[in-house]
């Protein structure tokens, strides 16, 4: 298969405009993070009892968006669907962007990022945060390694083996991300081996929503033709991927409610958890789920764009309400310290632990999201990425590009 790649003009006012809108947030989100390390995390709203923060949200949904970005390359290189072929290469670049974008989010409201060293060359195997150092790396390495041999014409044999390795090593990053918190036992939010299966699933719907939002704008912007049958193809897939985390979800919960020990927590978020049970509800549930696979189940899907934008914005905003939840609502709840013993202490005993992220949080985690954006659009004005259209047919015109998987 032909495929005919080239790079993004990059000279209309527009992608100025957004780049250096880009590049201001990013000079915010450095200034903030200036802020919070002279003045220490005083100044933001976390506490001893709600450690990650809004960062975190931010964080986590970026890694998690990243390994499902590569899934698009994923579908064409292992499991033969040519019809994504040329977006391979893109669907790559997402992900080493998203993946950056969370990872500096998450470096630098930890404290002391000169540390970092510490964390890559002391290892504790025992301990899921060590392995999840060789995991981001791991991806990273592989990732590149794929798009080179899509990119490289000599490699392209290589192209199918590296997609399965980074398809595979993509899954073990998920599932590490979602261990993290799975094997937090202390916390009854956390405790559950449900949360890598989860994260699998949110993965597959916050990458394909992402991708989808910059593929529509990069081709809008560049006046390219988007096949509309290709548009529909990747809607049907938003609404299984979506309707795959609420299912995930709603298995979590249900087994949570199954042992006595989480019927408290389970009280907490669905009835009686006041902002916590809104954004579950409300954000999570049917803005982030009910409601775009709504948008999306019409039978002209393809044609109607404003529909596709909609629900997949929606998709984003209740992956951030879902990662609200699972991290910050999941600390909010009070720390049972010794089960099944009434003890009195100075760590708020069953006090609900209030949590208000304050400016110089947003500005870091919207600074982390503006670093993804801005390494997309560099990459895609200096490099070809992008097939030169796709409305059926690959065209002739422009340089020719290695097979995209």
């Amino acid at each position: 298969m032909k495929i005919t790649l080239r790079e993004l003009d990059g000279t209309s006012r527009g992608y100025y405009l957004l780049l250096g809108v880009l590049a201001l947030v990013t000079a915010i989100g450095m200034g903030a993070v200036w802020y919070m390390e002279h003045n220490g995390h005083i100044v933001t709203g976390m506490n001893n009892q709600i450690v990650w923060g809004l960062p975190h949200v931010f964080a986590v949904f970026l890694v998690v968006a990243a390994s499902g970005a590569l899934n698009v390359a994923s579908m064409a290189s292992v499991f033969g669907k040519t019809e994504f072929k040329p977006l391979a290469p893109l669907s790559g670049l997402l992900a080493i962007a998203l993946l950056l974008g969370g990872l500096t989010v998450l470096m630098l409201d930890l404290g002391r990022p000169d540390r970092l060293i510490v964390a890559m060359t002391h290892f504790n195997f025992k301990s899921i945060f060590a392995l999840n150092i060789f995991l981001y790396s791991g991806f990273m390495g592989f990732v590149i390694a794929y798009l080179w041999t899509m990119m490289e014409r000599g490699a392209q044999r290589f192209t199918p083996m590296a997609g399965f390795f980074a398809f595979i090593w993509r899954m073990a990053l998920t599932t590490g991300t979602g261990s993290i918190f799975g094997f937090l036992v202390a916390r009854q939010a956390f405790d559950s081996a449900l949360l890598a299966p989860l994260f699998i699933a949110l993965s597959l719907s916050y990458g394909l929503a992402v991708f989808l939002l910059v593929l529509m704008l990069a081709f809008q912007g560049s006046g390219r033709a988007l096949d509309t049958a290709l548009l529909a193809r990747f809607a049907r897939l938003q609404v299984i991927f979506v309707a795959a985390g609420l299912y995930f979800v709603l298995v979590y919960h249900l087994t949570n409610l199954y042992f006595t020990k989480h019927h408290d927590f389970e009280r907490f978020i669905l009835l009686e958890g006041g902002v916590h049970t809104a954004l579950f509800w409300l954000g999570q549930v049917l803005l982030g789920g009910i409601v775009p696979m709504a948008l999306l189940l019409h039978p002209r899907i393809g044609e109607l764009r404003g529909r596709i934008t909609a629900a997949t914005l929606l998709v984003v905003g209740g992956g951030f309400a879902q990662m609200w939840v699972t991290i910050v609502s999941g600390q909010a709840f009070p720390l049972v310290m010794f089960p099944g013993r009434q003890v009195s202490s100075s760590f708020h005993d069953g006090v609900v632990n209030a949590y208000t992220p304050t400016l110089p949080e947003w500005l870091l985690g919207f600074g982390g999201v503006a670093i993804a954006g801005l390494i997309v659009m560099l990459a895609l004005k200096f490099l070809a990425f992008l097939p030169a259209h796709l409305d059926g047919a690959e065209t002739a015109r422009g340089r020719p590009a290695a097979a995209a998987a």
